[in-house]
């Protein structure tokens, strides 16, 4: 077991997936507690079912939820074939976990009265606490967290959200998100949180938009499937605008050369998962015809990302910075022989969390962002 630096507020531990006891491991590595929820990041090589079948009245009782990854981030940086576990601790933090089980059937004027109602009734447990934010985990291939997210909004008024789509490496064949000792696929879990410590929930990329843009003028947008773009087949066009072959499009193409679009006077990236059927391009998040895509550049994402860190410790070092990190971002550094340099500056910062299929933040459903929480000590300014 490799059990990562414990901060004074919050519990951080990580494992191998060989470890043959994982849940009972992690659970010494965390400590005593007691803990407001515990938050597992597991790779997609764990047996779910298996794992979450082991949560019956371990970590003291605390809800334990949780999702597969694309990649984890631990005190190591970017790993992989590890289970990440992060308690926040009663003391300092009050949760309220919410199961959303049928994204199928979301029920968006229910889902908001819930969450006013449970917001509400955190806020009078903890009066006292000013610190606040909502953490979702949802299914990454349920094509639903664009809907899911807006509806989240609605519900939770001035409360920032962030969160990320679950992974399943790069074979993109089933995801999960754990809750109640279930392993559950087309579901959600929206965590609820209150806190005596200063947050920030944030969002950063390192993508410029170029003058290169294209119009949708095919699209299936409920499979997030681009048919034809600028009236021409869609890999094919995309391919032409950036001076290659279609037969070249890989994965990490697409993380080199994404496409934006603008919403309330900002870019929001739309990523391509992958080269569909008769040369379509699949999206991971909402697309449809008419849209117009700008294709953007990457800047240096380590001196940017540096950049930000610096940025979110001006006032302060952040004990934890709780974060979703596009699967995207972590292709690019690998294929730019970055990773070593990038995971430097995961560690430095203490960064914990998941490489995932896609962010959320606030009512938009984003890719190609690291989207997170910055959670800094109780008398920090």
């Amino acid at each position: 077991m490799d059990a990562f630096a414990r901060l004074s507020l919050v519990a951080q531990a990580s494992v191998d997936v060989a470890e043959p006891h994982p849940v009972r491991a992690l659970e010494a590595a965390l400590g005593a507690g007691p803990f407001a929820v515990v938050i597992l990041f597991i790779s997609p090589e764990v047996d779910m079912d298996r794992l979450a079948g082991r949560m019956a009245d371990r970590f003291g009782g605390a809800p334990v939820i949780g999702c597969t990854t694309a990649g984890e981030l631990s005190g190591s940086g970017y790993t992989e074939g590890e289970i990440v576990a992060v308690g926040l601790p009663a003391a300092h933090f009050a949760a309220d976990v919410l199961l959303i089980p049928d994204l199928s059937v979301l029920e968006r004027e229910t889902l908001i009265g819930e969450l006013i109602r449970r917001r509400q009734s955190l806020a009078r447990q903890r009066a006292g606490w000013q610190g606040e934010f909502a953490f979702l985990m949802v299914d990454g291939l349920s094509v639903q967290e664009d809907a899911l997210a807006s509806a989240l909004a609605s519900g939770l008024g001035p409360v920032p959200l962030f969160g990320g789509s679950a992974g399943d490496g790069t074979r993109f064949k089933q995801t999960f998100v754990l809750h109640g000792g279930q392993a559950l696929q087309n579901a959600a879990v929206l965590t609820l949180v209150r806190t005596d410590c200063r947050v920030k929930v944030f969002s950063l990329d390192h993508l410029v938009p170029t003058e290169r843009r294209m119009v949708v003028t095919g699209a299936d947008p409920a499979r997030r499937v681009v048919r034809m773009i600028n009236a021409e087949p869609a890999a094919q066009e995309y391919a032409r605008l950036l001076g290659k072959d279609p037969a070249q499009l890989t994965t990490f193409t697409f993380a080199a050369h994404p496409v934006v679009v603008r919403i309330g006077g900002k870019h929001h990236v739309r990523a391509i998962q992958q080269v569909g059927e008769n040369g379509d391009l699949v999206f991971f998040s909402a697309i449809d015809e008419g849209v117009v895509l700008t294709l953007a550049e990457p800047r240096d994402m380590v001196a940017h990302l540096a950049s930000e860190m610096a940025a979110l410790s001006a006032k302060g070092r952040p004990e934890v910075i709780l974060a979703c990190d596009c699967i995207l971002r972590r292709m690019e550094a690998q294929e730019k022989q970055k990773t070593g340099a990038v995971s430097a500056i995961l560690r430095e910062n203490r960064v914990v969390g998941f490489s995932t299929y896609g962010e959320q933040l606030n009512s938009m459903h984003v890719n190609q962002t690291m989207t997170g929480v910055a959670i800094y000590p109780p008398d920090a300014p």
